[in-house]
């Protein structure tokens, strides 16, 4: 707590701690394992792991609010990207977050069926 009786944000940082400290010196996942737009968010009714880590506790309220990519994550924690796809992906496999891969890309749509359509809004409303 601070002065105000506010709690203090949680800090996590990368600057002091060594990320091989962070992963327990364990492997990286592959790229293909959880993209960098890969969506993950808490699963319902999950409690927070016991002796969870001060990157683990951050992730937790993070994702708490619903669903973000795995790169602001590490964004917003200041881990590097690989740090944080190894912790979400062992959340994810104890059963602590649900992940959903990033929605398609737009697909490109003829020029000939946006001029049409944009000529029949200017005959509508000309």
């Amino acid at each position: 707590m601070n002065a105000h009786g506010e709690e203090a944000p949680v800090t996590v940082t990368s600057d002091f701690v060594r990320s091989y400290v962070i992963t327990g010196g364990r492997r990286l996942p592959t790229a293909d394992d959880l993209s960098l737009h890969t969506l993950v968010t808490l699963a319902p009714e999950r409690e927070m792991p016991l002796g969870a880590g001060p990157e683990v506790r951050a992730i937790w309220d993070l994702c708490g609010g619903g669903y973000l990519s795995v790169a602001e994550v590490a964004a917003h924690l200041s881990l590097p990207v690989g740090v944080a796809r190894l912790l979400l992906t062992d959340l994810f496999e104890q059963g602590h977050l649900l992940r959903r891969a990033a929605p398609p890309r737009a697909q490109s749509v003829d020029r000939g069926i946006i001029e049409k359509v944009l000529h029949g809004l200017e005959s509508l409303y000309g």
